[in-house]
């Protein structure tokens, strides 16, 4: 089965020596059943045509869906022709863009910064991560979905993010907040190298306490790797 990674965005070149790109993270969390190919969104690399893959996944990015780049609306354009043609899976930016795309609103929260390991209580077990009522998973964001795309359903959420994941009604969509692909060591490298930074001291250091609880990373892994294959 081919799965298209579309990576909008990578992390800054110490980080990506030592963990590789956000391609290589999902292809990790994924396992070997996939052919990947990775498509440079930022580079305006998009597949030619829909059915090129069986499956897409769209990465985290430092851009917001609101900022003037060259690459966002052809994103867009794309995700709005797959969208009930093929299955989308989007993580951070990607469950942003997929929103914006699809007709929902995606902010620069008032909230700040949510990073570290979040809790988020699962509100539609059947079609997410059954027979737990909460899930926790690594946060890195800023922006939110602030108002759900028509015929959107929430899968969860919290207070700090009340729409954490999302199924779109096509039956082939969904997308999420947190990022599973995203280990503990990397999450702790990263928000070492945003703290004094984005982040300040005891934003950072309470995101690096919070990492030493367990996190359900593998099984919504395991939960997305499944609804890809269909």
């Amino acid at each position: 089965m081919k799965l298209g990674i579309l990576e909008t965005g990578r992390p800054c070149e110490a980080l990506q020596a030592q963990f590789g790109g956000y391609a290589d993270m999902f292809a990790r969390l994924f396992g070997s059943e996939f052919q990947y190919r990775r498509f440079d969104v930022q580079a305006l690399q998009l597949p030619g045509a829909v059915e090129l893959c069986d499956a897409y996944v769209v990465t985290g990015s430092p851009a917001g869906v609101y900022d003037p780049l060259p690459w966002i609306a052809p994103l867009m354009d794309f995700l709005r022709q797959a969208k009930g043609r093929t299955r989308l899976a989007g993580v951070c930016f990607g469950h942003q863009v997929m929103a914006e795309a699809f007709g929902g609103q995606v902010i620069k929260s008032p909230k700040g910064w949510g990073v570290g390991l979040h809790r988020y209580d699962v509100l539609d077990a059947g079609r997410f991560i059954g027979g737990t009522p909460q899930v926790s998973l690594i946060a890195s964001h800023q922006d939110q979905v602030v108002s759900l795309p028509p015929g959107a359903r929430v899968l969860a959420g919290s207070p700090f993010t009340p729409y954490a994941a999302l199924a779109y009604d096509d039956g082939m969509s969904v997308s999420i907040q947190p990022h599973p692909e995203f280990s503990t060591a990397f999450a702790e490298a990263l928000i070492a190298s945003r703290m004094g930074g984005p982040l300040t001291l005891g934003q950072g250091e309470a995101a690096m306490a919070s990492l030493a609880a367990p996190n359900d990373s593998l099984r919504v892994g395991d939960w997305l790797r499944g609804f890809l294959r269909g």
